[in-house]
């Protein structure tokens, strides 16, 4: 096969391979937005991060489709493939745009999230922190309360008694009920402890709050580094696919403007 007779069919392919990664990215960006859900800022950062991270697809495309179309521009042999650049060009255009435009819708959605999961963090924690305080106020007013106390005390006996004698109610008790009441006498022990020791008791409160504002602001922290690490992924990548399709699309219809100029001018009479 000479050189004559491929460039057509390279041509041919190159535009084929362009124009269906083209209409292949498109169908794939229409599925990644159903169902649309524009109010929900997740559903917004799902959308931008997956047009995102396919937009170089559809520059591929476009760069196939020029490159069969400068093989036609040199080759010998008129191809018959219909001309398709205006579309092509219309299309990087309207991309570069799009992806201009994921910039700030990007940021704004990751803001939201970003307020949305430190309230539900803050939440939590503050929640946490009260039933601290609950059991804290409980472990108080048992310490105030000999009656309470006493109450402990004999039902620990009751628990050695039950455990020393191996039965209760006449019936042997098994391993796990075994475990159970020496779980459970490790809790009325570990209560009794804290009742009877109030300094110790608000040592162990502080400490505990101390523990729970620490880990609530390490999640917050690590939210924040998280969602930071993928807005500048995606704003730095849609802002780059922006400009390279917006020089394609503005070169090219800038070329073709040029070149239909060119070939309206009426030669000078000599």
């Amino acid at each position: 096969m000479n050189n004559s007779s491929s460039s057509p069919y390279t041509s041919l392919v190159l535009k084929l391979v362009g124009i269906i990664l083209m209409i292949s990215s498109l169908l794939d960006y229409l599925a990644v937005a159903i169902p649309l859900n524009w109010q929900d800022p997740q559903w917004q950062i799902n959308f931008t991060s997956q047009i995102v991270d396919r937009g170089i697809i559809p520059m591929v495309g476009i760069a196939f489709f020029l490159v069969g179309n400068w093989i036609d521009t040199h080759s010998t042999v008129k191809s018959s493939f219909p001309d398709l650049k205006l579309p092509v060009f219309i299309l990087a255009s309207f991309l570069g745009l799009l992806f201009l435009l994921m910039v700030p819708l990007n940021v704004r959605s990751l803001s939201l999230v970003s307020n949305s999961v430190l309230e539900q963090i803050a939440k939590g924690a503050s929640q946490v922190e009260q039933q601290l305080q609950a059991q804290y106020d409980e472990l108080n007013t048992l310490s105030k309360d000999p009656a309470s106390l006493q109450q402990i005390d004999q039902r620990i006996t009751q628990i050695d008694e039950l455990l020393a004698s191996g039965e209760f109610e006449g019936q042997q008790l098994n391993e796990a009920q075994k475990q159970e009441l020496q779980n459970t006498k490790q809790q009325l022990e570990n209560l009794q402890q804290l009742a009877r020791d109030p300094e110790g008791l608000e040592a162990k409160l502080s400490e505990l709050q101390t523990q729970l504002r620490g880990q609530k602001l390490q999640r917050q922290n690590d939210t924040k580094a998280s969602l930071a690490k993928q807005g500048i992924r995606v704003g730095l990548s849609s802002f780059m696919l922006s400009g390279g399709y917006i020089v394609i699309g503005w070169l090219g219809l800038k070329g073709m403007g040029s070149s239909k100029t060119k070939g309206q001018k009426v030669p000078s009479n000599r």
